[in-house]
């Protein structure tokens, strides 16, 4: 994901970059707009909670037709996941790469790869994001 305006204000801190408001970085990613209103069309509200991430995985996947729907999609369902992770497992933060792609690094360490996540789901509805989570959530 190339975000080009994420480079102002962030300090570099090897190849990674640390930001000085990561709720900021939190709530920007979290907006998810394609996705947000694919799901309010079909009555799932996005609540940043596990169980919107279940409702998420229930829902009949129309956009498979539509390549840039696809992708869009799939893009937002991964910042969405990562979304939640972010603010229910403690510990969790986003990381931008250098190459200002978002993944969520754990207290542990691990680096969680969520817009790829999304965007395999989007495609083929694996892995379901309920079940990412859940082994996420565990550590």
């Amino acid at each position: 994901m190339n975000i080009p305006f994420l480079g102002i204000g962030r300090k570099k801190s090897g190849t990674r970059a640390s930001f000085a408001d990561p709720d900021a970085i939190t709530a920007l990613l979290a907006e998810c707009g394609l996705l947000r209103s694919q799901a309010e069309r079909e009555g799932v509200e996005l609540d940043d909670s596990a169980v919107s991430l279940e409702r998420l995985d229930q829902l009949a996947p129309r956009w498979r037709d539509d390549a840039e729907t696809l992708a869009d999609l799939g893009h937002d369902a991964g910042l969405y996941l990562g979304t939640v992770v972010v603010r229910t497992v403690p510990g969790a933060a986003w990381e931008i790469r250098a190459v200002r792609e978002p993944v969520v690094r754990l207290a542990s360490g691990r680096e969680v790869d969520v817009v790829r996540a999304g965007q395999e789901w989007a495609a083929s509805g694996v892995p379901e994001l309920s079940q990412l989570y859940a082994e996420v959530a565990e550590g």
